[in-house]
C-alpha cells in the first residue's frame, strides 16, 4: 500500500535538508508534492520546486473548486501568509509513495483526507538553542532579512509543537537531527520498513 510521508518539526530543525536528501534517495523512490503558498518567494527558492507561489485570489478560486486538501494560515508581521495542499493531480496513491513537508495541523488534515493508514509522520526535533542559531544564519543570507518574523516563528513553534499537541496528533516517534547522517539513516530505515 502506498503512503504519504510528512516531515514535521519546528523551524530550523533541518526539515528542508532532510526532505531533499530523502527525495534524492533512488531506492526509496518517493515522489514530491509541491505545496502552495501566498508568502513571498525567498532568494534561494524556485517557483514549482519548494512551493507554487500564488496570490490570495488563486487560493480563493481553488477553495471554490473544492480542491484544497489542507490549509493553514499565519498572521505575520508582513500580513497573512497561507500554506496549502491542492488536489491538482499530483497524488496517486495507487501508484506511488510521496514525501511532503508539513505541520502538525496539516498532517492531521492530510491524514483525515487520505486515511490514517496512508499517512506517516516523520517528526524532526532539535534543541531550541541550536535551532535559533541555524535560523539566524539562514536569515542573514536573505537579501532583506526578516528578523522579526524569525522571532515570531520561533516563539510560535513553542506553542504549536507543545508536547500536548504532539500527543494529540498521535506522534510517538521522533528523530533528533544533531547529526544529519545518523538522522537520515534512521528515517530511511523506517521508511523502508513501511513501504517494502
Amino acid at each position: 500500500m502506498s503512503k504519504i510521508f510528512i516531515i514535521i518539526g519546528k523551524s530550523a530543525t533541518g526539515k528542508d535538508t532532510i526532505y531533499k536528501k530523502l527525495l534524492e534517495n533512488k531506492e526509496l523512490d518517493l515522489r514530491k508534492v509541491v505545496m502552495y503558498t501566498t508568502r513571498p518567494i525567498r532568494i534561494s527558492e524556485v517557483e514549482g520546486v519548494e512551493y507554487h507561489f500564488v496570490d490570495e485570489a488563486k487560493l480563493k478560486e481553488l477553495k471554490e473548486e473544492n480542491k484544497i486538501i489542507e490549509h493553514r494560515s499565519y498572521d505575520t508581521i508582513h500580513g497573512k501568509w497561507h500554506y496549502f495542499t491542492v488536489n491538482d493531480g499530483q497524488i496517486d496513491l495507487d501508484k506511488f509513495n510521496y514525501l511532503m513537508l508539513g505541520t502538525l495541523y496539516s498532517y492531521g488534515q492530510i491524514k483525515e483526507y487520505f486515511g490514517a493508514d496512508k499517512v506517516v509522520p516523520i517528526y524532526i526535533e532539535l534543541e531550541d538553542g541550536i535551532r535559533l542559531m541555524r535560523a539566524l544564519r539562514r536569515e542573514q543570507k536573505q537579501k532583506e532579512p526578516k528578523y522579526a518574523e524569525l522571532c515570531r516563528r520561533y516563539l510560535a513553534d513553542t506553542e504549536d509543537f507543545s508536547e500536548d499537541n504532539i500527543k494529540k496528533y498521535g506522534i510517538t516517534k521522533k528523530y533528533e537531527n544533531l547529526d544529519i547522517n545518523i538522522c537520515l539513516y534512521q528515517i530511511i530505515q523506517d521508511i523502508k520498513k513501511s513501504i517494502l
